[in-house]
């Protein structure tokens, strides 16, 4: 398999680890964009969340808790983003699930959250279609 994630978790690429766990790798984004950029990844590959095992799953979530807590109680954070894209139609360019961790502080300058154009339409029609 040609993934560069699963290739970060063998040790395969070199990457900087903040945090491992059995089922869940946590390293250092290389992009450069905001500084502490992290992404937590399974190490077991899976597409998206879409097809994420529930082990897998977990404990990602709980590492992603974890090293979120650190950041702010121990690092000088004062919050986090957390940022997804679960298929290509969302974005998705690696095609290995994983979650951003954007540390932030308050008046940094990162947007981060996304400025959507407006829904098209009426809620009560979507909510009647997406419920379970």
């Amino acid at each position: 398999m040609d993934c560069i994630f699963c290739k970060i978790v063998s040790g395969e690429v070199p990457s900087r680890k903040v945090y491992e766990t059995a089922h869940t790798l946590v390293f250092m984004d290389v992009a450069g964009d905001v500084d502490g950029h992290l992404l937590a990844v399974p190490k077991k590959h899976c597409k998206n969340i879409l097809d994420c095992d529930e082990t897998s799953l977990r404990d990602l979530m709980l590492a992603v808790k974890e090293v979120s807590n650190h950041l702010v109680g121990h690092c000088g954070y004062d919050g986090v983003n957390l940022l997804n894209a679960s298929g290509e139609s969302a974005g998705q360019s690696v095609p290995h699930f994983h979650i951003h961790i954007i540390p932030r502080k308050t008046g940094d300058g990162v947007n981060a959250w996304p400025n959507f154009a407006g829904a098209k339409l009426p809620i009560d029609e979507v909510w009647k279609k997406i419920r379970i």
